[in-house]
This record gives structure tokens, C-alpha cells and sequence, in this order.
């Protein structure tokens, strides 16, 4: 009796050992002493231990570096290119059986021939070039790493190239280049900002005379409206009255001569007494 509770309880143990969990960023293969079985899905699965093997393939997004290496561009220069190769095991059944059965180690397979692809497309390329195209030769690397990788089971999501460095000698000939570029704009757009500046005091000064000018137009039409109303008001004023006190004179001149009054509703018609004196000096 004691050797079949043993018994069992090994039995028990044994089953239990058996029991395996994949996650859902998981992928398995059942090996039956060494020969696969069959395909593993995310959950709950059962191997037989020490007849079956289970493998798990993880077929989340891998990121590999690539590793700086000096290459030797176009013109003869070498230059220090990294790179990242950002990749993925497909999830369906064939593509995890081709990343463990076609290829060994496919991460470093895989940098291997991203370090390859790199000195191929840059080899071809001056270093000026290189670092221009940097979105030509991430296109370029990415279709080559895709052809050749597709039957290992895997996708290539992205590729990026890091860097591109040269020389230190021509890197400082680059940077004074480049100073002399900057200084020059900077130089430029000082000369624009003043040209500029001296442009709206010149428009400024322009404005302030057209001003003047204006004002002066304006308080000259002004004297000249006001001098006119003084000339109209006095010619007016002094017109009425000399012709008063030249019919006061006549009046007068005819009273001393016992000329001829005509006694009008209005009084001594002026008019009247003018017109006679001048026929009473015609008569003379």
C-alpha cells in the first residue's frame, strides 16, 4: 500500500511537471526527442518531460546595434558608421520554425549583415554624399536586411543609421568650413539689418519733411483766409462810409449856395442834392 501512494505521488509530480505557460508575446515549438512536434500557442500546454522539449520564442520588437566600424567611403576617407536594425520573429508558425531551424543565432546573423550592407552602400558614396543621404541609405539597408532576412522568419520594422563620422582631421576642416559659412551669413545679415535701419530713418526723415511741409502749406492757406476776411470786411466797412461822407460834403457844399433841398419821406435825398449841384454847375 505505502508503494502505491509512492508510487502515485510520483506519478502526480510527474504530470504536474509537464505543465507550461506562454505568454501571449510568446511563440512555442514541442520537440519530441529532437524532432519537432508541433506549434505552441499563448496559454496553458502540456509536454511530456524528458520525451518533449518545449523552446520559447519571444516576437516582440528587438532593437541590435549594429557596431561602429570604419569604412571607406568614395573619395578615399574613413569614416565611422553605427547603425540600429530594429526587427521582429513573425508570429505564425512557419516564421518561428525558419528563426530557430534556418538560421543560428539570427541576432547576431543579423548585425553581421547590417555591418556588411553598410560598407556595400557606403563604399559607393562620397563622404559629403553619405552624410546627405542618410534617408537613402536607411531605405536601402532596410530592403537589403528584409530580402535577405525574410527566410529566417523575421521582419524588419526600421533601420536607422546612428552616425556618420570622419576623420578628426577633416572633421576640423569641416567645423572651420563651416565657421567661415556661418560668419559670412552672419556678416550678410548685418549688412541687411543696417542697410535696413539707415533705409526707414531715410523714409522717416522723408515723412517728418512731407510733415512740415504740410503744416507750413496748411498755416499759409490759414493767414491767407484770414488776411482775405480782413481785406473783405474792410472793403466792405470803408466803401459804404466814403460814399456817406461824400454826399455829406455835397449836402454841405449845396447849403452854402442856396442850392435847391428836396425833402424826401426819408429826409434830404443826397442823391438828388448831388445831381442838382452838378447841373447847377453845368449851367455856370
Amino acid at each position: 500500500m505505502p508503494v502505491l501512494w509512492i508510487v502515485g505521488g510520483l506519478a502526480v509530480i510527474y504530470l504536474l511537471s509537464g505543465l507550461r505557460v506562454i505568454r501571449p508575446t510568446q511563440r512555442g515549438l514541442v520537440e519530441t526527442f529532437g524532432k519537432y512536434k508541433r506549434f505552441a500557442e499563448p496559454g496553458l500546454n502540456y509536454v511530456f518531460t524528458g520525451i518533449q522539449r518545449l523552446t520559447k520564442i519571444d516576437i516582440t520588437e528587438y532593437m541590435v546595434d549594429a557596431k561602429p566600424q570604419q569604412i571607406i567611403t568614395k573619395d578615399k576617407l574613413n569614416a565611422i558608421v553605427d547603425a540600429q536594425v530594429y526587427f521582429k520573429v513573425k508570429p505564425d508558425e512557419a516564421s518561428v520554425k525558419a528563426s530557430q531551424y534556418n538560421v543560428y543565432d539570427y541576432e547576431d546573423q543579423i548585425v553581421q549583415l547590417a555591418r556588411t550592407t553598410l560598407r556595400n552602400i557606403i563604399g559607393t558614396l562620397s563622404l559629403n554624399d553619405a552624410n546627405s543621404s542618410r534617408d537613402k541609405i536607411n531605405g536601402a539597408l532596410m530592403k537589403t536586411l528584409s530580402e535577405e532576412t525574410k527566410h529566417w522568419g523575421l521582419e524588419v520594422v526600421r533601420t536607422e543609421l546612428k552616425e556618420i563620422e570622419p576623420p578628426q582631421d577633416v572633421q576640423e576642416t569641416m567645423n572651420k568650413v563651416v565657421k567661415a559659412e556661418n560668419e559670412k551669413i552672419a556678416a550678410v545679415d548685418f549688412a541687411t539689418a543696417k542697410e535696413t535701419q539707415a533705409d526707414g530713418e531715410r523714409r522717416a526723415e522723408i515723412k517728418r519733411a512731407e510733415g512740415r511741409a504740410q503744416a507750413v502749406q496748411i498755416e499759409a492757406k490759414a493767414q491767407a483766409e484770414a488776411i482775405k476776411v480782413v481785406n473783405d470786411a474792410a472793403d466792405k466797412h470803408f466803401k459804404g462810409n466814403a460814399l456817406k461822407l461824400k454826399q455829406l460834403e455835397v449836402t454841405q457844399k449845396s447849403l452854402e449856395n442856396n442850392a435847391k433841398i428836396i425833402i424826401t419821406k426819408d429826409g434830404i435825398s443826397p442823391l438828388l442834392l448831388i445831381n442838382d449841384d452838378k447841373k447847377g454847375l453845368n449851367e455856370k
